[in-house]
């Protein structure tokens, strides 16, 4: 695979949270990007462990990535731990959100 973690972070920022309007990669909800042969994993969490939206942005996680790398095999790992606050926040999104 020729795609690299930067290039899959970036196309990441294309996955809006419905719920507060702002990407996933801005808002510090993707903790990690592993590419392993052929395998993408995204380890990344949600603002609240019940937010009804879950499916929904795992979804959408894997379709942009999809587009991005056509031959990888996408799995989005949904963790709690360690909890998502707003200091996992970008300086930008804060700024947005007043913070």
């Amino acid at each position: 695979m020729s795609v690299n973690k930067e290039e899959i972070l970036e196309v990441l920022k294309g996955v809006i949270d419905p719920e507060i309007g702002i990407n996933i990669v801005d808002l510090g909800l993707v903790y990690d990007v592993r590419i392993v042969d052929k395998e993408i994993v995204i380890i990344m969490t949600l603002t609240t462990p019940g937010c009804p939206m879950h499916s929904s942005i795992s979804e959408w996680v894997e379709k942009v990535i999809s587009h991005l790398e056509p031959e990888a095999t996408v799995h989005v790992n949904l963790v709690w731990e360690p909890r998502w606050t707003p200091e996992l926040m970008s300086s930008e999104a804060k700024r947005e959100l007043g913070y």
